[in-house]
């Protein structure tokens, strides 16, 4: 199959054609020519003149539901859903049933050269239960990009030690969600004054605190390698600043939601926003912005969790924790662009993402495979539910 991409702004700064428009000609998945002009003939030609286009976008922390939750998402969909959303590569997290965490389920989960390309998070314990390793070095060589929990972070501070060892002797990563759940049961939202006004339950800053601290001492230890997803508190992201002064391993993504809502957005009781970790306050929120100004924060986390209407659509203490953001990463980043750059966003969301976990980081050029997202910041488009 043959793809002409005409007068696109490329934005790769390991190209010799980083900040030029190009017209990008493609053949059989590898860029072909890079030129001015190009009139050779092709299947499909994409009209960019408006357009930007990057290494494909990775998403390192999604749930397409498939197997177990299939009401609520499945592989095809999800798949479709990233795609829209301009990525080319998902990481899938093991809350499955049955859950991922053998060679079995990684292998039925791991997709390639595919319109996206899905890559399974193996569970560090076994049936996520939190009190023994799973298969990792199994799943590991069946292609397990990662291993993780999810959506439960391990408790555990032995096990999590165990696990960070384990995976050192292959050059594996832990991906961790940052909360000690002993300081959070029954907690519905960030603790804190708009918690206290409208009646819920908090979850305090402390226990996503006292878990980074943890983590960090344990990830010192061992010298292996650990990314804690979901960041979402100001003395979190302070730690973490500090930890990687000294220690390369550790890296850290926050979620778009933590990026443009803070705690006040549930005033309302509003389901939709109620997610794990939960919205925190403004000062953290701003605290946030300024760590992937200064380069604290290594990647954006999609933390892609789909619900069902009925799931939602309850009262607050009975409605799912989970939002969708995949298809609609681009739109809500772009509400931050008077703060952060375009180039700073494709960093976070290509770059460095495939740096930490290994993926491929071809150039936009002559002879490379054609692993791309094309975007455009002006266009208009209205959501829809249905699709």
């Amino acid at each position: 199959m043959q793809v002409l991409i005409k007068n696109a702004h490329i934005l790769n700064v390991k190209s010799k054609y980083h900040q030029k428009k190009k017209d990008i000609f493609i053949q059989d998945g590898i860029i072909q020519k890079i030129a001015t002009h190009i009139n050779e003939k092709a299947d499909y030609i994409i009209q960019a003149p408006n357009s930007f286009v990057s290494l494909g976008w990775v998403d390192i922390f999604a749930d397409f539901c498939e197997p177990g939750f299939e009401h609520k998402e499945t592989i095809e969909s999800g798949i479709q859903t990233a795609a829209a959303g301009g990525y080319t590569d998902v990481f899938l997290i093991p809350n499955l049933f049955p859950t991922t965490s053998s060679k079995a389920n990684v292998e039925f989960l791991k997709s390639e050269n595919q319109i996206v390309n899905t890559h399974p998070i193996g569970s560090i314990s076994n049936q996520l239960k939190g009190k023994e390793l799973a298969e990792m070095s199994d799943m590991n060589h069946a292609g397990a990009i990662a291993f993780s929990d999810g959506t439960q972070p391990v408790q555990n501070a032995g096990l999590l030690l165990k696990a960070l060892q384990y995976v050192k002797t292959f050059d594996g990563i832990l991906i961790e969600i940052p909360e000690d759940q002993s300081l959070t049961l029954r907690g519905l939202m960030n603790e804190g004054i708009t918690s206290t006004q409208i009646g819920l339950q908090g979850k305090p800053a402390l226990a996503e605190d006292t878990y980074t601290f943890r983590n960090i001492e344990l990830l010192n230890y061992t010298q292996s390698k650990l990314h804690l997803t979901g960041v979402s508190t100001k003395k979190s992201i302070e730690m973490i600043k500090q930890a990687k002064k000294k220690n390369q391993n550790l890296t850290c993504s926050v979620t778009p939601y933590h990026l443009l809502y803070n705690e006040t957005a549930l005033i309302n009781y509003n389901t939709h926003f109620k997610v794990t970790p939960p919205l925190r306050s403004e000062e953290d929120r701003k605290a946030l912005i300024k760590a992937i100004q200064d380069g604290t924060i290594d990647c954006i986390a999609s933390h892609h969790i789909p619900q069902t209407f009925d799931e939602k659509q309850l009262e607050f203490e009975y409605a799912k924790n989970g939002m969708i953001s995949l298809q609609v990463m681009l739109s809500m980043l772009l509400k931050l662009d008077a703060q952060i750059p375009i180039e700073k966003w494709i960093e976070l969301l290509s770059e460095n993402p495939r740096k930490i976990f290994k993926l491929p980081q071809p150039k936009i050029e002559e002879g490379e495979a054609a692993t791309l997202t094309v975007f455009n910041l002006n266009e208009q488009w209205k959501f829809d539910k249905k699709k």
